[in-house]
């Protein structure tokens, strides 16, 4: 039953990809050749998201509510809010500061979690080196776009 609760906070989460979808403004950013295809980003998130369900179910089975599912609950939250900075507030640099949080979420994830679950945190290991990549490419999309807001003029 608990695993059902982790795939439902995990679903809410991934719901900011739902709602906040690339669009026009995301099509009209300069990207690096090496953005992967659109058709990629679904399928990759399908498999993170849950990796990271199972990954947040193991630390509450083996420790509860210690510094690890703390760190489980800030990414996640991290995770849910950068598709509505960069696609729906159109912010890149916004963006940005959320992903590199997330990624030091991931790693501080990854050593709370291994003394108790190494399961877990080697469940993480995919999603850090995703977001590292992901982190790469909101980098350069900010640099190839002068700083600006997705999507705007200036």
């Amino acid at each position: 039953m608990a695993l059902v609760v982790f795939l439902i906070l995990v679903a809410f989460a991934a719901s900011g990809g739902v709602f906040f979808r690339p669009g026009t403004h995301y099509e009209a950013l300069k990207k690096p050749t090496w953005t992967p295809p659109n058709r990629v980003f679904p399928v990759a998130w399908t498999i993170l998201y849950i990796m990271i369900a199972i990954a947040g179910w193991l630390v509450w089975r083996a420790e509860g509510a210690g510094a690890a599912l703390w760190f489980w609950v800030i990414q996640l939250v991290l995770n849910g809010v950068w598709s509505w900075f960069f696609f729906g507030r159109k912010d890149i640099r916004l963006a940005l500061y959320d992903i590199l949080l997330l990624l030091a979420m991931i790693v501080a994830f990854i050593i709370a979690a291994a003394p108790t679950s190494t399961w877990a945190a080697l469940l993480f290991l995919p999603y850090l080196a995703w977001v590292g990549f992901a982190t790469a490419l909101n980098w350069r999309i900010f640099q190839l776009n002068g700083r600006r807001p997705a999507g705007s003029q200036g």
